[in-house]
């Protein structure tokens, strides 16, 4: 008899003490000393009281972010810049399964999915650490008479306004803070108040690692406090991933400095699977391609184009999937599938189900909100399969953030590449062929930032990621992601050394 894994411990960070800001190295109350409760989506109860930062606690964390960017921090050489971030990436593993079990209990991942990323957040940190010393800057052949040479130096942009959602609470952090420090500018981290205590307890390892008293700040509290930091004067870029509508208020926000500006924001993506793929990796690839993460990622391929030769067996095989999945209790190592993150976001899923039945969708599998023993004060959705969809639904059209596909048949390259376009969004996209013709077709055909060919999801920090559209603009990993958080200066030199 094989014994079954026993539930992880409660973290040691979760002492029930209030969980305070870290602004300039320090852990405070907000000043106004409110603070808020963070909820278990499980069930429904009060994990953590945590500082509810507002104006004047952004004030200070960009005053101090500031301080430290033209203070200690600017002495620190490449060289520097690297050690602290290979030494914060040695901490991560040595605390990764307490960070895990924070962000399952946080936003209700599955613990084995949680603990499943230790390899990319540390992987991660080594890579920028690697590109803080490659920062390179060009000599120029130039045109002009009388022997000018003309070189550019890279220079960080300064203090940049990380605002995170909280759908990968730790992995969002480590993605913003770890390529900003690289490029020695310093942060001033904004998470999603559904799930801060993962980046809380990242904030304390950053000084433990050396990193200087204000170079890394986190400020916990609603979009108030992440519309404070976008519109803060002491600001000098803004790195975003949310939702479309927030992106936009969020660019509107920093023309007042003309802040530099990238965000990541929602998607719509298709996922089209020819009659000739290998169909016996395409319905995992598919079904999970949505359901990871209960639905929670920007990138999943919720529009399931399907050739219509085999458009009913295919969707059969995915609902057969979908009722196959272990939906329960994220702290048991066998579940699959956890909660949504919050009451507001299982309102919003339900209201697309109902929707889409009363359109004319047919569920295939899934529906309905899972209240069963064990579940029922938590925010739990079955997987749910739509077929006899089109085009015009809202379950099609609209971003829903939760386990939910849309089946749609298909007969032509051209036709499945006019409407997997026929979406403002542009993030990820996915194909499903053993013919090379048909990638090469697509791939090109389609306007999106991503395209995944016999598989969904895989990502590596030297692979670019972000979108095209209202999808957002600007990219993350690989060394574009450096370029986001650095200036170019031109240097024009005239007369020999000796002369300067």
């Amino acid at each position: 008899m094989t014994d079954t894994p026993a539930k992880p411990t409660r973290p040691a960070f979760l002492n029930g003490s209030v969980k305070r800001l870290l602004i300039d190295g320090q852990q405070v109350l907000a000043e106004s000393g409110r603070t808020f409760h963070t909820i278990n989506p499980a069930t429904g109860q009060v994990l953590a009281e945590v500082a509810l930062a507002e104006a004047v606690d952004i004030d200070k964390a960009v005053a101090a972010a500031r301080r430290a960017f033209e203070g200690p921090w600017s002495k620190f050489t490449p060289f520097d810049r690297q050690a602290v971030l290979l030494r914060l990436a040695d901490l991560l593993d040595e605390n990764f399964d307490e960070l895990a079990m924070l962000d399952t209990l946080d936003m209700g991942a599955p613990i084995t999915a949680t603990t499943s990323r230790r390899r990319r957040g540390i992987a991660l940190l080594r890579y920028y650490a690697g590109l803080a010393t490659s920062i390179q800057g060009h000599t120029i052949g130039n045109s002009q008479p009388g022997g000018i040479f003309t070189y550019t130096l890279k220079e960080p942009v300064g203090v940049v306004a990380a605002i995170n959602p909280w759908n990968g609470p730790l992995g969002m952090a480590i993605w913003k803070i770890a390529p900003a420090l690289a490029a020695g500018c310093t942060v001033v981290l904004k998470p999603a108040e559904q799930a801060p205590l993962s980046p809380l307890r990242l904030g304390e390892l950053c000084l433990e690692a050396g990193i200087p008293s204000g170079v890394v700040n986190v400020v916990t509290g609603f979009g108030e406090a992440g519309a404070a930091l976008a519109a803060h004067p002491g600001v000098d870029k803004i790195a975003f991933t949310g939702s479309t509508e927030v992106g936009q208020h969020i660019v509107r926000a920093s023309a007042g400095n003309l802040k530099r500006v990238s965000v990541e924001l929602g998607g719509k993506s298709p996922n089209i699977v020819f009659a000739d793929a290998d169909l016996d990796a395409a319905v995992p690839g598919a079904a999970m391609a949505v359901f990871l993460n209960s639905g929670q990622i920007c990138s999943a391929g919720t529009r399931l184009f399907v050739e219509r030769k085999i458009y009913e067996e295919f969707v059969e095989r995915v609902a057969q999937f979908a009722r196959s999945l272990k939906v329960g209790d994220p702290l048991d190592p066998t579940t699959q599938l956890g909660p949504l993150v919050s009451e507001s976001q299982l309102t919003r899923v339900m209201g697309y189900l109902n929707a889409a039945q009363a359109e004319g969708a047919r569920t295939a599998a899934g529906g309905t909100r899972l209240t069963e023993t064990g579940l029922e004060n938590g925010y739990f959705v079955a997987p749910t399969v739509f077929s006899q969809v089109s085009d015009n639904m809202s379950i099609a059209r609209e971003e829903i953030f939760g386990p939910v596909i849309s089946a749609l048949p298909f007969d032509t390259i051209g036709e499945t590449i006019q409407r997997g376009n026929d979406t403002p969004f542009g993030l990820g996209a996915g194909i499903w062929t053993r013919d090379t013709d048909k990638v090469q077709q697509i791939t090109r055909g389609l306007r999106t930032g991503t395209v995944w060919v016999n598989c969904y999801g895989p990502m590596d920090p030297a692979v670019p990621f972000g979108g095209y559209k209202m999808s957002g603009y600007g990219r993350e990993s690989g060394t574009e992601h450096m370029d986001e958080f650095l200036q170019t200066k031109s240097v024009w030199l005239k007369g020999n050394a000796h002369q300067i």
